[in-house]
């Protein structure tokens, strides 16, 4: 299987794509949701993610990449079931792709972000990711 492409979410005020980018690498933890923890066990090194600003902003900002595949997650209780993978900048998109701009895209309503939106990690298909990328080479009007 060739790479996979993703969506993950953050809340800006708790950690946003500037701190991933300022620590040069980071750990994705905290997620409580069985979905979204099976999404984090498929990933492989060298699949990117679209990192999106949840609450504060709801837009796609950057691309990063896996690093690390899943590993237990720290913060949790031992024993639980969830996991982490470790992440790295790539690069901020050209220009932000606002949640208002997905939603309103035909190419983009199966998006598991439209579909599943309280999923925290989502699915993100080769054209999905070619369109938004696309997108935000173009700044809203």
């Amino acid at each position: 299987m060739g790479k996979q492409y993703w969506l993950m979410k953050s809340e800006l005020d708790v950690y946003g794509w500037d701190d991933l980018v300022k620590d040069g690498t980071g750990m994705w933890d905290g997620v409580r949701n069985h979905s979204a923890k099976l999404n984090m066990m498929a990933m492989k090194v060298g699949d990117e993610a679209l990192f999106y600003h949840s609450n504060i902003g709801k837009e796609c900002v950057g691309i990063m990449r896996i690093t690390e595949e899943s590993s237990p997650d720290p913060t949790a209780e031992e024993g639980s079931p969830w996991v982490i993978v470790r992440v790295a900048p790539v690069r901020p998109l050209a220009h932000p792709v606002t949640l208002a701009a997905i939603k309103a895209d035909p190419k983009l309503a199966d998006m598991d972000l439209i579909r599943l939106s309280r999923l925290s990690v989502g699915r993100v298909t080769p054209d999905e990711w070619k369109h938004i990328l696309e997108k935000s080479e173009k700044p809203e009007a």
